[in-house]
């Protein structure tokens, strides 16, 4: 396993990350499977695990906590806040009310006294960043989390949140979230420089599509991928995006074998490859979808390799652009890009 710094903080993780979005009910895993899974990560050196309070409303923090129990010191524990948590209007998003709330609740149900690191799972357009971070920085100086980060945020409004941190004396982000793989390379045009410039880590969630990456998904074969039950719409071969895809993993494919490697091990040491990036989040439904990941921790791409991945999708690309959580909000409301006549 590799280690790299988490931005400035000085605090070492993985390279790896165990995401535990499908822990629960979502990814049918059991207490026991969790726990396993948790048992296998620690042991191969993994040393980061990131939740979020929406995964299974809950649960995931919930069975994360059981499988921590006891060795919580050796571990970097990770959570999110801000997406909705049922119906109430105010139980989501980035104010200081709901933050404070969301925090105390991820705390109950993993039975810790703090988080390392706290993360705005999305940004929330209806909350100034004076109000977010100053929430945030109060939690930290009660000790109830170490550091906080940004998820799957516009390059803009990473700097934007630097300077309102600045501004008004705040503590900042440490960390950005962020979609990144083989197939979607869009956040190298704005994102990546942005954390760059600012020391801020990475933690790249999808390093495999959504699966597309993991050898489920091939032509000529039906496509085995739990997404393929919930996300319909990303695996329908009549979409051209998803067609640019298949013909992508085919080629991508043959690239793996040429040098050796298992697609997963070429689509997670691409996204390890970028200087830029801290870590890739995996995010196993199996304990056997979790080794095969975990034999992607000490993979180093050669130059020929990651040029023959660029040739195949060229760098800042993404290949299925409708796909991103990063939109500006005037991109998909009309009214916010034109001018009202008065």
């Amino acid at each position: 396993m590799q280690y790299r710094s988490l931005g400035t903080t000085g605090v070492q993780v993985s390279s790896l990350v165990l995401g535990a979005m499908n822990f629960g009910r979502l990814g049918r895993t059991s207490a026991d499977e969790v726990t396993a899974m948790v048992d296998t990560a620690l042991d191969a050196g993994v040393n980061l695990i990131d939740t979020a309070d929406m995964y299974g409303q809950g649960e995931s923090e919930e069975l994360v906590g059981k499988a921590i129990a006891g060795r919580r010191d050796d571990i970097v524990l990770a959570t999110k806040a801000g997406m909705p948590m049922g119906d109430e209007r105010n139980h989501r998003g980035g104010s200081r009310r709901w933050l404070v709330t969301a925090l105390e609740a991820s705390l109950r149900r993993m039975g810790v006294e703090h988080v390392d690191l706290y993360q705005l799972h999305r940004w929330d357009p209806a909350t100034s960043d004076e109000e977010t971070l100053s929430a945030l920085t109060d939690l930290q100086r009660a000790g109830k989390i170490r550091y906080f980060g940004s998820s799957t945020f516009p390059a803009y409004r990473m700097v934007q949140a630097e300077w309102a941190a600045r501004e008004h004396r705040l503590s900042r982000y440490v960390t950005e979230q962020p979609s990144y793989s083989i197939l979607q390379r869009g956040i190298e045009a704005h994102v990546l420089p942005v954390a760059e410039r600012y020391g801020l880590g990475v933690l790249a969630w999808s390093p495999l599509a959504s699966g597309w990456l993991s050898g489920a998904v091939r032509a000529g074969r039906d496509i085995t991928t739990s997404r393929s039950a919930f996300m319909p719409q990303r695996f329908d071969l009549t979409r051209p995006a998803n067609q640019a895809r298949l013909d992508a993993v085919e080629r991508l494919a043959g690239v793996a074998d040429e040098a050796g490697l298992t697609l997963i091990q070429l689509a997670l040491g691409f996204v390890t490859a970028h200087p830029a990036v801290t870590s890739a989040i995996v995010g196993p439904r199996t304990i056997e979808h979790l080794r095969s990941q975990l034999d992607a921790a000490d993979t180093v791409l050669r130059d020929d390799v990651l040029d023959a991945i660029d040739a195949v999708v060229a760098p800042g690309v993404d290949l299925a652009p409708e796909e991103k959580f990063d939109t500006p909000p005037a991109l998909l409301d009309p009214a916010l890009r034109r001018r009202r006549m008065t």
